[in-house]
């Protein structure tokens, strides 16, 4: 996704969820829009997901979670995990303690994987265009009580934070959903002997959830200076939480 799902003037409210590039008017957005929230992805398959991601991430590894009963029982919430091996996300699957609903790139969509990913409710993204399918069924999530799972860097990288899109703080500012940070640590930490992609068999992954917090400033605004300030303020939340789980895990930062 781009940087700013719509970007509107400093002032403007943002209300809608971002348009989409070559479409043929108003009309035809809203009811691709309608049908896309109607498509949403289903509980039911992400919870599927999250058992066969428990099954999955304890039978290969050694998952330690801390803070689990910090993420809210119940209504809209995302976690915001940061991201430097492709086994984050399925990691975050198989120990959040409610199922979790994850942006992922469209690139991952490719044969069998396609209907699997689909089928255990997760979220098909275009990051290089206004994906407006993407932000619509993932705001149906959170109008429905649930679990977005949201990578804010955008793509893997050293999984520190220093550098977010704006679509996290969208998604927190348009929904009024909580925030909470997530790390997972460790699985850069080695690479296994029989799949080199991987962290070792058994090899222990940190997962770490912090406290919610509130993206927005408490004003209702929904302007770009709004997201601009959530980004900042989302940014500094974050940082500190990947600072304090490492502290806690007493893992340091990968050179």
């Amino acid at each position: 996704m781009r940087r700013h799902p719509r970007r509107g003037e400093a002032g403007r409210e943002v209300t809608g969820a971002p348009a989409a590039p070559g479409t043929g008017g108003t009309h035809q957005a809203s009811a691709a829009a309608g049908r896309a929230a109607a498509e949403g992805p289903s509980l039911l398959g992400a919870e599927v997901g999250r058992r066969i991601g428990v099954g999955l991430m304890y039978g290969l590894w050694r998952p330690r979670v801390l803070g689990a009963w910090k993420v809210p029982a119940a209504g809209p919430v995302i976690l915001a995990v940061n991201h430097a091996h492709n086994l984050d996300g399925p990691m975050l699957m198989g120990t959040a303690p409610r199922p979790v609903h994850f942006l992922i790139k469209k690139e991952a969509f490719v044969g069998p994987l396609d209907p699997f990913l689909r089928g255990i409710g997760q979220l098909k993204v275009d990051r290089e265009v206004a994906d407006r399918t993407a932000v619509t069924r993932a705001l149906g999530v959170l109008a429905r009580g649930g679990v977005l799972g949201i990578f804010p860097e955008g793509t893997r990288g050293d999984g520190d934070f220093a550098s977010l899109r704006a679509g996290l703080s969208y998604f927190a500012v348009r929904s009024g959903a909580p925030i909470v940070p997530v790390a997972v640590l460790g699985s850069t930490a080695a690479r296994g002997r029989l799949v080199p992609a991987l962290p070792p068999l058994r090899a222990r992954v940190d997962v770490v959830f912090g406290d919610p917090f509130e993206a927005g400033d408490g004003s209702g605004r929904r302007t770009r200076k709004a997201l601009d300030e959530a980004t900042v303020r989302i940014q500094q939340c974050l940082t500190a939480h990947l600072e304090n789980a490492r502290r806690t895990t007493g893992r340091q930062a990968t050179p």
